[in-house]
């Protein structure tokens, strides 16, 4: 405790970055978890409403689905449906626009904790030397003593745990918000497909009218 103590009150500056990127590791992993637990939602109810819907032609009835629904989700089935309504034959791209908004919202920040992930180790590498340069400049005016040498190594080393530790805790979350955003990009999908299985069935009955009409 008193190694740790010395570490701080003496590598304060190099370990200072260090400290920030901790606290923005934590600021961006309650944001995001909190955002994503708020949107997270059972797919699969909302599925079967909007089939029924959807079958019925209701289209307020999906409309009410999709506010029921509410967050990321319910915004992307809200945006479904009013493609659907206007331009069923440009829908698949139109949707995949949406999707890939919502997808940004889903993904905003994230690259914060893929960078600091990156960054930490060799900020707590660069404390790290620079504690051992400290060290052998205190020993070359002390002279050769093992408690200096002993001290400063370990003083040093704790620069590259500090390090290590932030950037484990931001890659960890890093790719746990990561699953979380391909399964709400799985549940687009799924929105995506349904809606077009009715815009097919539409151009099929359609054709198949027109073919009798012609005959």
């Amino acid at each position: 405790m008193e190694l740790l103590l010395n570490s701080i009150k003496m590598d304060w500056p190099v370990l200072l970055p260090i400290f920030a990127c901790s606290i923005i590791v934590v600021g961006v992993v309650i944001s995001k978890w909190s955002f994503y637990k708020k949107n997270q939602r059972d797919i699969n109810i909302y599925m079967r409403e909007l089939n029924r819907d959807l079958s019925k032609n209701d289209l307020n009835g999906a409309q009410n689905t999709a506010l029921r629904c509410g967050g990321v989700v319910g915004e992307v089935i809200e945006e479904a449906v009013r493609i659907f309504s206007e331009q069923k034959k440009g829908f698949s791209r139109s949707f995949d626009i949406s999707a890939a908004l919502a997808t940004r919202k889903l993904e905003s920040h994230l690259t914060i904790l893929g960078t600091i992930g990156g960054v930490a180790p060799f900020l707590g590498l660069f404390g790290t030397v620079v504690r051992i340069l400290l060290t052998f400049d205190i020993m070359a005016g002390a002279g050769n003593q093992a408690a200096t040498v002993a001290s400063g190594i370990g003083s040093a080393l704790i620069a590259t745990a500090f390090g290590l530790g932030v950037a484990i805790v931001a890659v960890i979350f890093f790719n746990s918000f990561q699953s979380w955003v391909k399964h709400f990009e799985d549940d687009f999908q799924l929105i995506k497909l349904l809606f077009l299985s009715f815009v097919d069935s539409e151009e099929s009955n359609y054709s198949s009218s027109s073919t009798k009409v012609n005959m």
